[in-house]
């Protein structure tokens, strides 16, 4: 463990876990509770979580679709908040936030459905980088497929870095190969301030991340971005084909 108690102790973790996948027909569970290895996609960032030292209060696991089938599977090792309208990953983590007590200063945000192969030593580096800069916020990148429509774009103009959605995509950011992992770490305390009056994102009707990461820059503050080492720690799973791909890098990682 890198980590000091100290540093760990003023993290929480929120992770998003309310989707229902309709790409993938998930009319009796969860998105998240689909499973690679034989249990839950979520199952495992929980674990590496709970390896690395956090406690069930410093992780709260955003629910929403078919609720049940998580609080069944995790129990009391976890904390809950419930999503009751999905209206974006923004509104999910200050749903997720305000369970925190004082203590903790910064949340780590994770999307339940992709952050199944992240390894611990990812996991520590992202949150120290961000300890050791004092920044307000911190976003995790990987490296994706130039021309490849299917994702949004990272963008550093100038040193100011624009968060692009796959909605607004054009022929030119697709050139570029960094996209939005969606892992994100707040200052806690500026994200409860600033959410209610963060706009939706207009072509989703949403409340999105990027957003909030935006805002940090137009206030003046300065933002981390850390890219992944390893782009095939990051594997969204969104698809039937995406879920067996998912299985068998499982099956063949060792």
């Amino acid at each position: 463990m890198i980590l000091s108690p100290n540093q760990l102790n003023n993290i929480g973790v929120v992770i998003l876990s309310a989707g229902r996948g309709a790409r993938l027909n998930c009319d009796d569970r969860p998105k998240v509770m689909l499973e690679v290895g034989g249990q839950p996609i979520v199952s495992y960032i929980v674990e590496n979580l709970k390896k690395l030292g956090f406690t069930k209060e410093q992780i709260v696991m955003v629910v929403g679709f078919k609720k049940e089938e998580v609080y069944n599977y995790f129990g009391g090792s976890v904390n809950y908040a419930w999503q009751e309208e999905q209206l974006g990953t923004a509104h999910a983590t200050y749903v997720g936030m305000k369970k925190f007590d004082d203590q903790i200063k910064d949340v780590l945000i994770f999307n339940g459905d992709d952050s199944l192969f992240y390894q611990m030593n990812t996991i520590i580096n992202f949150i120290e980088k961000h300890i050791k800069s004092g920044f307000l916020a911190t976003l995790l990148t990987a490296e994706i497929e130039s021309n490849n429509f299917g994702y949004g774009r990272v963008i550093n103009k100038n040193n100011v870095f624009q968060i692009i959605e796959k909605e607004y995509l054009t022929t030119e950011d697709a050139r570029h190969n960094e996209t939005n992992t969606g892992t994100f770490i707040f200052n806690k305390e500026w994200f409860l301030r600033e959410f209610p009056n963060m706009p939706k994102i207009e072509k989703l009707g949403e409340y999105g991340l990027p957003t909030a990461f935006t805002l940090v820059q137009k206030q003046g503050y300065p933002v981390n971005v850390i890219k992944l080492e390893n782009k095939n720690e990051w594997f969204g799973i969104n698809t039937p084909e995406e879920l067996a791909i998912a299985n068998l890098r499982f099956k063949n990682k060792d």
